[in-house]
C-alpha cells in the first residue's frame, strides 16, 4: 500500500512538474526504480506514464499546429520509424549494462533541461528562418530528427527539449506551434515504443498504471492552477533534485 502511493506521489509531482516546467521523467522513473522495478522495465514504464500527458498536451495545441499541418505526414513516419528503432535498442541491452548507461543518460537529461532554452535560442539564431533550412539541407535536418526521435525511443527524459532545439533548427519561431508539434512528434515516438516493449512484456502495468493516474492527475490540477506557484521555482526545484539523483545513478553504478 505504502508502494502505491509513493507511487501515485511521484506520479502526482510528475505530471505537475510537466505542467508548470517540464522534467516530469526525473521523478517518476526514479521512482519506479526505488520500488524495485528493473531499469529497463522502469524506463520504459516512464515512457508509458508519460504518453497521456504528450497527447492531452497536442489537443491544447491542435489549434496552433493548424498551419504546419504539411508536416505532420513526414513527422510522423520520422518518429515512428525511428521512435521503433530507439525502442529495439533499449531491449537489446540487460539491466546491468543500462544501470551503467542511466547515469550518463540523466547527465545528459539534466544538461538539456538546465541549458535547453540556451541551446535552442542560439541554433534559432543560427538558423536563420528558411535561411537556415536551405543551408543545412533537408537530409542533415531529418538525420538530426532521426537520431533525436531515436533517443527518444531509448530514453524518455529530456526528449521534449530535443524536439524544441530540432523545430528551431528547422527554421520554427512560433513557440506555441513547436510546442505542439514536439508534443505530437513524442506521442508518435511514445505510441510506438510503448507498444514494442508491450509486446516484449517490459511494461510494469501494475506500477506504471498507478504512476500514470498521478501524472494525469497532477498534470491537470497544475494547469488549472499554473498562476499560483511560480515557474522559476519550480524550474529551480528540478534541477535541484534531478543533479541529485544523477548523482545517486552515478554512485550505485561506479561507487
Amino acid at each position: 500500500m505504502l508502494e502505491a502511493l509513493f507511487l501515485f506521489v511521484a506520479g502526482l509531482l510528475g505530471g505537475a512538474v510537466n505542467s508548470l516546467a517540464g522534467g516530469g521523467s526525473f521523478i517518476v522513473f526514479p521512482a519506479l526504480l526505488f520500488v524495485g522495478v528493473p531499469p529497463v522495465i522502469a524506463n520504459a514504464s516512464n515512457t508509458y506514464a508519460a504518453l497521456p500527458g504528450y497527447a492531452s498536451g497536442t489537443l491544447g495545441y491542435w489549434e496552433a499546429m493548424a498551419k504546419h499541418k504539411d508536416k505532420l505526414v513526414l513527422y510522423t513516419i520520422m518518429a515512428a520509424v525511428f521512435g521503433y528503432i530507439g525502442a529495439e535498442l533499449l531491449l537489446v541491452v540487460t539491466d546491468e549494462q543500462f544501470s551503467l548507461v542511466v547515469p550518463w543518460l540523466m547527465l545528459f537529461a539534466v544538461l538539456l533541461f538546465i541549458f535547453g532554452n540556451r541551446i535552442n535560442a542560439a541554433v534559432a539564431a543560427q538558423g536563420g528562418g528558411r535561411a537556415g533550412m536551405k543551408l543545412l539541407g533537408g537530409v542533415l535536418l531529418m538525420a538530426f530528427l532521426a537520431a533525436v526521435c531515436i533517443y527518444g525511443g531509448f530514453f524518455n527524459a529530456g526528449l521534449g527539449i530535443l524536439l524544441l532545439a530540432f523545430l528551431a533548427t528547422a527554421g520554427m519561431s512560433d513557440i506555441h506551434a513547436m510546442n505542439g508539434l514536439k508534443l505530437y512528434i513524442s506521442v508518435i515516438v511514445a505510441l510506438v515504443a510503448v507498444a514494442r516493449f508491450a509486446l516484449n512484456g517490459s511494461i510494469d502495468w501494475y506500477h506504471g498504471s498507478i504512476a500514470l493516474a498521478g501524472v494525469v492527475i497532477g498534470g491537470y490540477v497544475a494547469a488549472k492552477n499554473a498562476h499560483l506557484i511560480p515557474a522559476k521555482w519550480i524550474r529551480l526545484g528540478v534541477i535541484i533534485y534531478g543533479v541529485f539523483m544523477t548523482g545517486y545513478f552515478f554512485f550505485g553504478a561506479y561507487g
